[in-house]
């Protein structure tokens, strides 16, 4: 979870209250967001936090965040969470259905910052006394007591039944209903007209504007106008198909493994590894190594050394050295370091690396992979990537001879 510092024009009068009954979905691996930055400028950070990742202290242009991910417990780290939410001048939940939002409602009770909570259909119910929640008309089927009852009066409803300070329930090309503390309700166009074009980000970009302005003093009426036309501006220009996240630069010098890894992490980046003899490299093999580059920022090739090779393969292997077959890899554009190992396994260099993604090759005949201990510990993701059928070294091997 990240709480944007400054202050607001006022206090919040809507202070979130725990719910411990309201939890729902799987409470596991989730990301909590909150923006800052201006509203012309802001930019989404999002960290994917194993387990046991606790809190992190993070500076992004100048706005102090904490991260919370995983099962936290109280102590030091809790107390730091605790410190940076109370000082927050905004602070918006952004709920992806993986169960954290439940750990952000303990920590957000009594916060006096306006609390914007964006809603999702697998996510916890939001907690009593937000500044603003934003539900799509989807989710506010889901949250509105009853039958649905159109936007407006679900809006009301919810925010009733949640004793928000406002709910707007948007309704995409449609504009947004918002329901006010005060009976009130606006009917707020789309300043731009985009039917047709993908929504996908638009509810995130309506509720990180309006947090971003009602952290600058605006009004939630304001704020929800403010962030509909960001909203309607940013699906109009492309939506999300259009965003392209800038090309990870590694440079033209030789990298270590170690230090590709570094540089991807501290960039935000995916770091995808894979493991192997590759002896005797073949389309196969390029195949398997372009696709894994695919999935992320940096492939990291970890190489079994010629001793290991002999110990797996047999006293006849490998075909061609270490130092061969480290150079043949790293001439391939899709290699971005490469890694030589001594074990049988590649535990250790797993551990060494702590790769986001680890691919192994459809032919792999084991039951559980040796390493999925070290994976499962790190809260790495296992992809299994098919072979081209036909392409191994045994049968070059058996061809040559």
């Amino acid at each position: 979870m990240t709480a944007a510092r400054g202050s607001a024009s006022a206090a919040n009068p809507h202070t979130p209250e725990s719910d411990p009954t309201a939890a729902r979905g799987n409470t596991r691996d989730s990301d909590v967001t909150a923006a800052g930055g201006s509203v012309s400028g802001a930019e989404r950070h999002m960290w994917e936090l194993g387990p046991d990742a606790g809190v992190q202290d993070v500076t992004a242009e100048g706005v102090d965040t904490a991260v919370v991910g995983g099962h936290l417990a109280a102590g030091d780290g809790y107390a730091r969470a605790v410190e940076v939410v109370a000082g927050a001048g905004a602070v918006l939940v952004a709920d992806y259905g993986r169960g954290v939002a439940a750990v952000a409602r303990e920590l957000l009770r009594g916060c006096a910052a306006p609390v914007v909570w964006d809603p999702h259909p697998r996510g916890v119910r939001p907690p009593r006394g937000c500044a603003l929640i934003t539900p799509s008309e989807a989710e506010a089927r889901l949250l509105c007591p009853g039958e649905f009852p159109g936007a407006d009066r679900a809006a009301r409803a919810i925010r009733e039944e949640l004793d928000a300070g406002a709910v707007v329930v948007t309704r995409g090309a449609g504009g947004a209903s918002l329901a006010l503390a005060d009976g009130t309700m606006l009917k707020i166009p789309a300043p731009v007209r985009a039917s047709g074009q993908d929504p996908c980000g638009a509810g995130d970009r309506l509720a990180g504007a309006a947090a971003l302005a009602m952290r600058a003093g605006a009004g939630v009426a304001e704020a929800v106008i403010t962030g509909v036309g960001e909203a309607s501006r940013f699906v109009a220009g492309g939506g999300a198909a259009a965003v392209r996240v800038q090309e990870q630069e590694l440079g033209d010098r030789p990298r270590t493994a170690v230090e590709v890894a570094e540089l991807v992490r501290a960039s935000g980046g995916r770091l995808i590894a894979t493991g192997g003899c590759f002896d005797l490299l073949h389309a196969g093999h390029v195949s398997l190594l372009r696709r894994a580059r695919a999935l992320g920022d940096a492939l990291v090739v970890c190489v079994n050394s010629d001793e290991s090779v002999r110990r797996l393969k047999g006293p006849s292997r490998p075909i061609v050295d270490v130092t061969d077959r480290v150079e043949v890899l790293r001439a391939l554009s899709c290699v971005d370091a490469v890694l030589v190992f001594d074990e049988g396994t590649p535990v250790r260099a797993i551990e060494l690396l702590r790769p986001d993604v680890w691919v192994k090759g459809g032919d792999y005949e084991g039951g559980t992979l040796p390493e999925s201990e070290v994976l499962a510990g790190i809260g790495a993701e296992t992809v299994v990537l098919d072979l081209l059928p036909g392409r191994s070294t045994t049968n070059l091997i058996k061809e040559i001879r």
